[in-house]
């Protein structure tokens, strides 16, 4: 079955709705004070207690998150960067159950396209209002992403980007990994949509986005929708510092069209490089290979997103419901 479950997972009508926290203890300084304001927070909401669920290295998330559904859990708030919920998107994809993300890594980019940051407020007010998405969601071996799937230049600048560097000055420490690597040789790759013969490009990246938006809020793939059926593949093929130059300011700019860019839509992508490049899910490195082979799987993963729920971006309201939830954050401080 390729959509989750009809039925919605948290209305209205259900008041006080399950919910489990699969938490990556390493991403969180204090995980005492951070446990006494989620569960006070969720409690003022009028919710029972959530049960809480530690990541570890040999199972970064999936392993607890089907562990909550299968305890009842109607609601799993994934705590963590973006291995923890990539994990937990994989454990959710096709059931009635809800993902809500409270991020506390430094770059997570289910968080960026819901405009939620690292703001624990926000996420924990848009699972209480009760806002829900059904999403598509991209299968890559047997692993699901809600986000972008990448092989090349993207994965490479994820690999050269220092965790010092990123709790120092958050998403701006990509553009220092992606520096190093501005200059590297292209790879010779063929990409083959849905059965068809396949493209061959000199690339540097080749991503398999279902959402558009980059980190720092930057629209890579402006018609991407996360529940349209279809897999958007952009091909990137600069060059040249000028060609770099070129399709960041087209980025920044928002312009229709972005120079060095080729854009397809897919519901199954076949790309085949020359050599093992560095590949990754939801920004989360995978291992390196040769290739990558990408398929959607519509309506698949139930998601808490800011109001309203049915905007084709996933982050409107997302101010506004920050500054709603400070009111349950600070009324769970003074408890």
């Amino acid at each position: 079955m390729d959509g989750a479950d009809d039925k919605r997972p948290v209305t209205a009508e259900n008041r006080t709705p399950r919910s489990a926290v699969v938490v990556n203890p390493v991403k969180v300084a204090d995980l005492d004070e951070f446990r006494r304001i989620v569960d006070g927070a969720l409690d003022a909401a009028g919710w029972p207690a959530p049960t809480w669920h530690k990541t570890t290295v040999e199972d970064p998330g999936r392993g607890q998150a089907e562990e909550a559904v299968k305890a009842g859990a109607e609601v799993v708030f994934a705590c963590g960067g973006d291995g923890t919920v990539m994990a937990c998107v994989t454990a959710l994809a096709g059931t009635d159950v809800a993902l809500a993300v409270l991020p506390q890594g430094t770059g997570n980019l289910l968080a960026a396209n819901l405009g939620l940051s690292n703001d624990l407020a926000a996420g924990l007010e848009v699972a209480v209002e009760r806002g829900m998405r059904r999403l598509d969601v991209g299968v890559v071996d047997d692993q699901c992403f809600a986000v972008m799937a990448g092989m090349g230049f993207d994965a490479q600048m994820l690999d050269s980007t220092s965790e010092t560097t990123k709790k120092r000055i958050g998403w701006p420490a990509y553009l220092v990994g992606a520096a190093r690597h501005l200059r590297d040789r292209p790879m010779r790759v063929s990409v083959r949509i849905d059965g068809r013969p396949p493209l061959r490009r000199r690339a540097r990246s080749v991503l398999v986005a279902n959402v558009g938006r980059l980190q720092g809020g930057v629209r890579l793939l402006t018609d991407a929708e996360p529940d349209d059926g279809w897999l958007d593949v952009a091909v990137l093929t600069p060059r040249t510092l000028g060609h770099w130059l070129a399709m960041g300011w087209a980025l920044v700019r928002r312009t229709g069209s972005v120079p060095r860019m080729e854009v397809f839509r897919a519901r199954t992508v076949e790309i085949a490089s020359n050599r093992a490049q560095p590949r990754q899910l939801d920004g989360d490195l995978i291992e390196p290979g040769r290739s990558l082979t990408a398929t959607i799987r519509p309506e698949s993963l139930w998601l808490c997103v800011p109001q309203p729920e049915d905007h084709p971006d996933l982050a409107e309201d997302a101010k506004a419901a920050a500054e709603r939830g400070e009111r349950l954050v600070e009324d769970a401080r003074r408890e």
